[in-house]
């Protein structure tokens, strides 16, 4: 590390730990894009890189403040543990590759999304960090053009990626990233988010300056997996109309697909070749690592198997030495088996679910928070692109910190949302039970008081009478 990348994680060191929770976040965000992988300290011969140590200073600070504990686990926390605990046990045991690599992947995981979770706690919190990640992307989109135009990268200077790699005569930048496609997903991602500001009150003009900047993010990346994830961004958006009719969405969607499948020549997994012909990219090395992993299911079903003895899958080979596994699903089984990205999707359902759950109790207080239906869609536009992506791209460097936070934020505030509607609901079934024993004792009392009354004006005769 030099002496500028020094000077900045110092500075970005200070902001996560010392100031407010919205300023660490951006903290983190600033080693994201400023500082690349490049800069990275050796420590005893492992290689730590300027977001594991943000990711690591943030954690320490949330739990030191107690702005999140154990004891706050949610279900999509626990689920996640599991996965990614599984995925390294498995990896490990079964000697797939590199014991340090998984390890080293496990903890950036855990320190990104529980960072995450303490940090930004309510959708003022990611209303604020969102205007100010639009200002942090100005001078960012400067460099990006200044990338393009040149052709020389200004994140070289600090261990940025020197050479380019252009497609139809057009620069791919990559910024502080290590691959074009990165760039332009952290753009496309970003994209929901950036609509649901604009269409915030308040909010809408550094919302359209957010959405204009990460588009020209996706344009500058030059690359078909961003640009794809522009078009879902805009096409979950446009579901927004039928946000009441989910249930009818998806039963068509699954019917569709089975229609393709009996009518396709190639099996359903082909369909990204066709796509690309749209968005760009190879879709056919997407479809056809598929194929070729569904055909080796046998070898990698159980515990996985080693990058290398993938080698045959196809007449090329990256510098792993082994096939060129872009798919992140793939990936996971290769690494520790079919359990393996089993539970990963599961986990994907499960915030699904509770983001799903999250929406219809905020539709049942429309009337008090229908801004926070906006942003709670935009988190469920983000991971749907996600979703998508990982058919065509497995994330690395400095990226993983920004999905795992986008996650981290789906999983808090979708959590809390259901927790006040569990609470309002107890408050009101409380409520009701205090009225009927209120209610009760009025009524008690009023015909004690009558009786007492009849009592007083009774002759005397019939009260003997009635004692006798």
């Amino acid at each position: 590390m030099n002496a500028i990348g020094l000077a900045t994680l110092s500075i970005l060191l200070v902001l996560v730990l010392f100031a407010p929770s919205r300023w660490a976040v951006l903290g983190v965000f600033g080693g994201v894009l400023y500082m690349t992988i490049g800069q990275v300290i050796d420590f005893y011969g492992l290689h730590v890189f300027p977001t594991r140590v943000l990711t690591l200073a943030a954690l320490i600070r949330v739990l030191v403040r107690g702005e999140w504990s154990v004891g706050m686990l949610n279900s999509i926390d626990k689920i996640l543990i599991l996965t990614f605990g599984y995925q390294a046990v498995i990896f490990i045991l079964s000697g797939n590759g590199s014991p340090i690599n998984m390890i080293g992947q496990l903890v950036d995981v855990t320190l990104a999304y529980f960072a995450g979770r303490g940090l930004l706690r309510c959708f003022e919190d990611l209303e604020w960090f969102l205007r100010a990640l639009a200002l942090m992307l100005i001078p960012y989109v400067i460099l990006l053009y200044m990338e393009s135009s040149s052709g020389t990268n200004p994140f070289a200077d600090i261990g940025g990626m020197a050479l380019h790699n252009s497609r139809d005569g057009r620069v791919r930048c990559v910024g502080s990233f290590v691959h074009a496609s990165i760039l332009g997903t952290f753009g496309g991602s970003f994209i929901p988010l950036f609509i649901a500001l604009s269409l915030r009150g308040g909010s809408r003009v550094m919302g359209i300056l957010g959405v204009l900047l990460c588009l020209t993010i996706v344009l500058l990346s030059n690359s078909g997996g961003p640009a794809t994830c522009a078009m879902l961004a805009v096409i979950g958006w446009l579901f927004w109309f039928l946000r009441s009719k989910m249930s009818a969405v998806r039963t068509s969607i699954f019917w569709v697909l089975m229609v393709l499948a009996l009518i396709m020549k190639a099996p359903l997994w082909y369909l990204p070749t066709k796509l690309s012909v749209i968005s760009g990219g190879d879709g056919w090395h997407r479809s056809y690592l598929m194929d070729v992993a569904f055909r080796n299911l046998d070898h990698w079903w159980l515990t996985g198997m080693p990058v290398l003895e993938t080698k045959d899958w196809f007449p090329y080979t990256v510098a792993s030495g082994g096939a060129d596994l872009i798919n992140y699903y793939i990936c996971f089984g290769i690494s520790a088996g079919v359990v393996a990205t089993g539970l990963f999707c599961y986990l994907l359902v499960c915030a699904f679910s509770q983001l799903g759950r999250a929406l219809a109790t905020v539709r049942l207080q429309a009337h008090l928070n229908s801004e926070n239906e906006l942003m709670l869609w935009a988190l469920g536009v983000v991971l749907t692109i996600h979703v998508f992506n990982w058919f065509g791209m497995v994330y690395f460097d400095q990226y993983n910190v920004v999905f795992f936070m986008q996650l981290a934020v789906l999983s808090t505030l979708s959590h809390k949302c259901i927790e006040a509607q569990k609470i309002h609901i107890t408050q009101e079934n409380q409520l009701t039970v205090d009225l009927h024993a209120i209610a009760f004792t009025k009524s008690h009392q009023q015909k004690t008081g009558l009786i007492k009354h009849l009592n007083s004006h009774m002759p005397n005769s019939r009260r003997a009478k009635k004692r006798g």
